[in-house]
């Protein structure tokens, strides 16, 4: 029995600042169902509350505690361990950062879209504490996203920049990963198998979903491209969010 439902963002509710067709409602028919909702993203060029003051000017009618970000879940993670990274993040992040920024001794590398800040100067930084022994922790390892009908580079490419010059491993905090699904669920309280995933990324919503131990559906919207479904074969399958929750919910 669905107990909970967990939305991507970005081509699933919205492309850039637009709703897609339907969503709107289809979020008010969740809600007005008294299913539990969390809205998860990597998103990591804005900090929750912009993010939620966008939402909330298209329409949707969402709480601020209803969104759960990879940033959030690099936060928790950062403070629990007692670390000072240096943050290769957006600007629009440094005040949810406020307080871990400029460590004199850097013990880790935080890494979200950065985006103009992706230079040479900013990257050899990183690699240079990389090579000195320091974690890569990153909020996402997404290859693109979309906004306004055009894709765009995203963290990843990065990410694997990184890992490559330096030999190391990022430990990813963000969708796919199993780390930031159960942080989600623990925030709703509710057991994996009873959740629905919701998402137009074939990898980062639905197979990491399902590698989590959620259902999962991907939408033909946002990022979706055609013969993604193929590589999910188990997921279900629906044109966008008002389908979805017309056939589950």
């Amino acid at each position: 029995m669905l107990q909970a439902v967990l939305l991507d963002i970005s081509g699933v509710l919205c492309d850039g600042d637009q709703p897609i067709p339907g969503a709107r409602e289809a979020v008010r028919t969740l809600q007005d169902n008294g299913y539990p909702l969390r809205l998860v993203t990597n998103t990591s060029r804005q900090g929750r509350a912009a993010l939620h003051r966008q939402l909330t000017g298209m329409g949707f009618a969402v709480a601020p505690e209803q969104l759960f970000t990879a940033p959030q879940a690099v936060l928790r993670h950062v403070r629990a361990a007692g670390l000072h990274p240096y943050c290769l993040i957006h600007p629009e992040l440094e005040a949810e950062f406020a307080g871990l920024l400029d460590a004199a001794e850097p013990d880790a590398v935080v890494l979200g879209d950065a985006e103009l800040r992706f230079d040479y100067a900013h990257l050899d930084r990183a690699f240079q504490l990389l090579i000195q022994g320091a974690p890569l922790i990153a909020m996402g390892d997404n290859r693109y996203f979309r906004s306004q009908g055009v894709l765009h580079l995203d963290a990843g490419p990065f990410v694997r920049a990184l890992e490559y010059a330096a030999d190391t491993t990022a430990r990813v905090l963000g969708k796919p990963s199993a780390d930031f699904f159960a942080s989600a669920l623990d925030d709703l309280g509710v057991d994996a198998g009873s959740v629905l995933m919701i998402g137009d990324d074939v990898d980062a919503d639905v197979l990491g979903a399902q590698a989590a131990g959620l259902q999962a559906c991907l939408v033909r919207t946002g990022k979706y491209r055609a013969g993604d479904e193929a590589r999910a074969p188990s997921a279900s399958l629906a044109a966008d969010l008002a389908e979805a929750v017309a056939r589950w919910c």
